[in-house]
């Protein structure tokens, strides 16, 4: 997947057509009643970001939203606003070379549908998709990013690293404190279909970390302090427009670019806040280990 380009007039369009407004609700926006079979990981081989003619250097990069009920508000945002805005500024900064985009839905584990995949799309697919899952809008346990971990290392064919050893980037983002770290097998098997006797969160990551640099957002409270250390950004729910502009210059910093340039680059009124927010990271990178 991939082809194509990304264009304002094609989101004008989409916007336009679906009457997309932060102030509309989540099942305003999130119309579907189910899951769509084809996001649906049981009945997925393989998600494929390969290259193209229009896309020579693809770069996977994964959104997933945590769906529960309290998130409503945030895939609101992202579907109305801030995906458009991180694609728009991803393109105009460069920041890697022919962005392949996944969107993902993960939610409690008990849900009927815990986790949801888009396709790997490099134009206005990837918003169209976006809205086209479900939002089940429960949540009264514990989330599993987990899944979606084990979906990307072990379903995805990806050029990046097939061909330039190139790793893709992931970005969780939601407010739920705890990841569910009981019985994880059984929730793999559940929601995806593979036995993987004695998964282990902490193994999880490990592997999907073989392919994809890994990043938590986590809005509003710090929870699981053990996981993700140093990949992990905390803001608040009035912070949330700055998503866009975290995932840039997460991907900036974790390619080798100072902090210094990053901050220069951006809007006078942001950029306290961005430094601010990328300081609690610790990344490593072809030069070592960058504590910011």
């Amino acid at each position: 997947m991939g082809y194509g380009s990304y264009s304002a007039s094609d989101w004008s369009k989409l916007k336009q057509s679906r009457n997309l407004t932060a102030t509309r609700s989540v099942q305003e926006v999130f119309k579907k009643k189910s899951c769509d079979p084809k996001y649906d990981p049981r009945y997925i081989g393989t998600r494929e970001c390969f290259d193209s003619e229009d896309h020579p250097h693809s770069t996977p990069i994964v959104v997933g939203l945590d769906v529960t009920g309290s998130m409503g508000y945030l895939a609101v945002k992202v579907a109305s606003e801030a995906l458009n805005d991180l694609i728009m500024k991803l393109y105009s900064t460069g920041t890697v070379e022919d962005p392949a985009l996944m969107c993902a839905a993960y939610g409690d584990y008990a849900d009927g549908s815990p986790l949801q995949v888009t396709q790997f799309e490099s134009d206005i697919r990837i918003a169209e998709q976006l809205l086209d899952l479900y939002f089940e809008n429960r949540g009264s346990g514990d989330v599993v990013p987990t899944c979606l971990w084990e979906f990307l290392s072990r379903h995805t064919n990806i050029d990046a690293i097939n061909k330039r050893n190139q790793k893709g980037f992931v970005f969780t983002i939601g407010d739920d404190a705890e990841i569910r770290k009981d019985r994880v097998s059984e929730t793999i098997k559940r929601v995806i279909g593979d036995d993987i006797p004695n998964a282990s969160v902490n193994d999880l990551l490990k592997e999907v970390q073989q392919k994809f640099h890994v990043f938590h957002i986590m809005i509003g409270l710090d929870g699981n302090p053990d996981i993700l250390h140093g990949h992990k950004i905390v803001i608040q729910k009035s912070e949330i427009d700055m998503i866009p502009d975290i995932i840039i210059g997460t991907i900036r910093l974790q390619n080798g670019e100072s902090l210094e340039t990053i901050l220069n680059e951006c809007d006078t009124l942001k950029a306290p806040m961005l430094e601010n927010m990328l300081r609690q990271l610790t990344l490593s990178n072809t030069g070592g280990t960058l504590r910011l």
